[in-house]
Order: C-alpha cells, then sequence, then structure tokens
C-alpha cells in the first residue's frame, strides 16, 4: 500500500475506526483487526491533530484543509501543510483514514 499522502487529495475517516472526544482529546479506536498499530489499540489526537481530523470531509483536499487551519493557528509558512500531511500520512499508513 503507499503511504503518501498529496495536498491536492481528499481523505475520510474509515469507516473502521470510531473517533469521540473525552476530556479535550480525540480518543480514536479501531474496530477491525490490521487497522492501526498491534502495539496500540487506543489512539488519542491533541487540538491540532483534533483540528485536522474534524476538516477530513472527502470534499477538501489537504491544501484546503491547510489553508482552513491557517484561520485558527499561527504558524510558519509551510508548517500547516507539514502538520496537516504528516498527520494525514500517519492515519492514511495505519488505515485509519482512506483517499476519497
Amino acid at each position: 500500500m503507499d503511504t503518501e499522502v498529496a495536498l491536492d487529495s481528499a481523505y475520510v475517516p474509515s469507516e473502521d475506526v470510531v473517533a469521540r472526544d473525552i476530556e479535550d482529546e480525540l480518543i480514536i479506536v479501531p474496530l477491525a483487526a490490521g487497522i492501526g498499530d498491534m502495539e496500540d489499540e487506543i489512539y488519542t489526537l491533541n487540538e491540532t491533530g483534533r483540528a485536522i481530523w474534524s476538516k477530513l470531509d472527502g470534499k477538501r483536499c489537504l491544501r484546503e484543509v491547510a489553508e482552513s487551519l491557517r484561520a485558527e493557528f499561527e504558524s510558519q509558512p509551510g508548517e500547516i501543510e507539514r502538520d496537516v500531511v504528516g498527520l494525514v500520512g500517519e492515519l492514511f499508513k495505519r488505515r485509519m483514514v482512506v483517499e476519497v
């Protein structure tokens, strides 16, 4: 499976995970075998990760997700794009998000 994600592609959370906000963290629980990492059964995302996850609607490409996050977070040029691509790439590799 190719683990590269592209800024011009759109992604959505996999149907094989459940995500819930609990005490200021987003908790992601895989529902199917082979999702995520065998060492970890539950995943948590911080504020930035939650913001990215919430925008993965399959309608906006990652470039648009990054642009919308610029209004919420102050960062150096390119930093938000790297964060978005890095997180989505890791989630894609673990099959927690899928490309639309």
